[in-house]
């Protein structure tokens, strides 16, 4: 998984089936999950869940086996990501709350596709 520092704490986020983390990373909030041994729909269900608790100064960490695809077209009205790769080939999302956007993303829609 992509690298937790040890400061940080595991928190309660309603609708997970992955452990979440928290911790403060460059000043802002960072939150953390990794499905990257999951199956559908856990990454999506997860990435929602994330989601929901960005502000304007904290960002989601996801780590997942690839990039999801089918998620971005749902958020990318109110989030901004960027895609990376953790050093063992992971796939490293990180979310980040898009100011002055009006609150449009539907959350419960957090199943994927096919």
């Amino acid at each position: 998984m992509g690298t937790i520092p040890q400061e940080a704490e595991k928190i309660e986020v309603d609708g997970a089936t992955v452990d979440f983390f928290k911790f403060i990373q460059n000043g802002l909030t960072t939150y953390q999950f990794d499905t990257s041994m999951c199956g559908p729909p856990d990454p999506m269900v997860n990435a929602m869940a994330g989601l929901q608790l960005l502000d304007d100064n904290s960002q989601l960490i996801m780590i997942n086996h690839k990039a999801p695809g089918g998620l971005f077209p749902r958020v990318e009205a109110e989030f901004n990501y960027e895609i990376g790769k953790t050093d063992d080939g992971m796939a490293k999302v990180v979310f980040t709350r898009k100011s002055g956007v009006e609150s449009t993303t539907n959350f419960a829609a957090n199943k994927c596709g096919g």
